[in-house]
């Protein structure tokens, strides 16, 4: 009986280890996933075939086939200010929302270009006009980002800020009618 436990675990190992996936490479270098990039960053994806050029090339490892994934970048934008590198946090302290206010959310797509100057590109969500006008001034007065670099020149990016203020406060939840 501890014979046919021991090869039911190996069987499951064996298993488990096959059933990985492919072999994520991102600029070159082997990655666990690819779920943290933005979809805005990926210039290209190609997917190999699980065949003897590409388990040749990447080693077994491959055995799944091969995703690689190609950004608009080798180095990605980086934002640093006053020891805070975080933008959404630095962004939170440059808006003037008081804690006796209402809770406020704005989504906004931001460009970077390649002089580090941050821009709004787009209004993704915003629950009042004033708050997006503050946060819309913090962004155009930030300091600097370091632009993303490719082939060691710098190139635009595009983020993503998501920002609700009063920190920790959360938002009210909506209404909702349900007609049967």
């Amino acid at each position: 009986m501890r014979r046919l436990g021991l090869i039911f675990c190996l069987l499951m190992c064996s298993v488990v280890l096959h059933a990985r996936g492919p072999l994520y490479v991102v600029n070159g270098r082997v990655v666990e996933s690819i779920d943290h990039i933005p979809h805005e960053d990926i210039r290209s994806i190609d997917v190999l075939p699980a065949n003897e050029q590409t388990i040749a090339t990447w080693g077994s490892d491959a055995s799944e086939g091969v995703i690689l994934v190609t950004l608009c970048y080798d180095t990605p934008a980086q934002f640093l200010s006053e020891g805070i590198a975080n933008y959404t946090d630095y962004l939170a302290t440059k808006v003037n929302w008081g804690d006796n206010m209402p809770a406020e959310r704005v989504s906004l797509r931001i460009v970077v270009d390649t002089s580090g100057r941050a821009s709004v590109s787009e209004v993704l969500e915003a629950t009042s006009r004033q708050y997006l006008k503050r946060v819309v001034r913090a962004i155009e007065a930030s300091p600097l980002w370091s632009p993303a670099m490719l082939d060691g020149a710098p190139v635009t990016t595009q983020h993503l800020v998501n920002l609700t203020l009063p920190v920790g406060k959360s938002m009210p939840r909506e209404q909702v009618v349900i007609v049967l």
